[in-house]
């Protein structure tokens, strides 16, 4: 059989719509549960994003000592940002490095959108440092920090329809800091904010868990690269 692209990206997406759709029938404990469909958007980002971006479960924290709460799904650089802490099992990236965050739920609904806002929130509000870029004709100017991209991934719909005004009134309760750019319901479709309408697409997409692996790549293609971190200033706090 000759290699196709429709049978590889069919493929794929068959293997995560199992995946989200087994982990939502057999596991019985919603912590359980939903720690597993977490590990299933986890794999399919670290599998398939660009290896200058890494992805993990993580707190973020700032130079002001600063921290967010507790991300299912943090989106960071790891070919320029300096240092990332590990310690005893938990992950705490700098604030500068971050491309994106996103929750990983079993079903989208109006508490679960509220909830993803509140923590997506919880990163952009935060401290971000940027120093000049020194090159061999002289320096750049200190690039501004990128914005951050949220959003939330679920496997399924607790609405009907699964995409529609229901969803569209709850992401619109999220404004400025708290807004969300895109999701996932893989189960029926995506959605993305457009600024150039100032609302959202609900797209009922074919195989939409693809189809945001592939959004996601192209609007972080556009965020280009994160700021020059000033490590000097995190450095302060060893005298403190």
């Amino acid at each position: 059989m000759s290699w196709s692209l429709p049978r590889l990206l069919e493929g794929l997406h068959n293997e995560m719509q199992q995946k989200l759709e087994t982990t939502r029938a057999v596991f019985g404990h919603p912590v359980t549960k939903g720690n597993a469909s977490e590990a299933v958007w986890l794999k399919l980002l670290q599998t398939y994003l660009p290896q200058r971006y890494q992805a993990e479960t993580a707190h973020v924290v700032d130079s002001n000592d600063k921290f967010s709460d507790q991300i299912d799904i943090v989106i960071f650089d790891r070919q320029y940002s300096p240092f990332i802490f590990k310690y005893e099992g938990q992950i705490i990236v700098p604030a500068e490095s971050v491309y994106g965050v996103f929750e990983a739920k079993q079903a989208i609904n109006a508490e679960q959108v509220e909830y993803a806002q509140k923590k997506v929130e919880s990163v952009r509000k935060l401290h971000r440092t940027s120093l000049p870029i020194p090159h061999a004709g002289g320096t750049y100017p200190a690039k501004s920090p990128i914005p951050i991209l949220g959003g939330i991934l679920t496997f399924d719909s607790d609405w009907t329809p699964p995409l529609g005004v229901a969803l569209q009134k709850a992401l619109g309760k999220g404004n400025g800091d708290q807004r969300l750019n895109m999701g996932c319901v893989a189960a029926h479709g995506n959605f993305r904010y457009d600024s150039s309408i100032a609302d959202y697409q609900l797209i009922p997409a074919n195989r939409p868990a693809t189809a945001f692996l592939f959004d996601l790549i192209a609007q972080l293609q556009f965020s280009g690269t994160v700021p020059m971190i000033d490590i000097r200033a995190y450095a302060e706090w060893l005298a403190k």
